[in-house]
């Protein structure tokens, strides 16, 4: 018999993100520099 998949689940599960993982996104977008000469952009990490 076919899985119908328009039924919604009973639980809904709750996805959270470790404290490592927010840590990582946060000091990168800090260190991301995006510089644009003309129509150009360039992309810079700075560690």
């Amino acid at each position: 018999m076919a899985k119908l998949y328009s039924r919604k689940n009973k639980t809904e599960i709750k996805m959270n993100p470790k404290d490592e993982t927010i840590s990582f996104i946060l000091s990168y977008s800090k260190a991301l520099s995006v510089i644009k000469y003309k129509n150009m952009k360039f992309e810079a990490l700075q560690n």
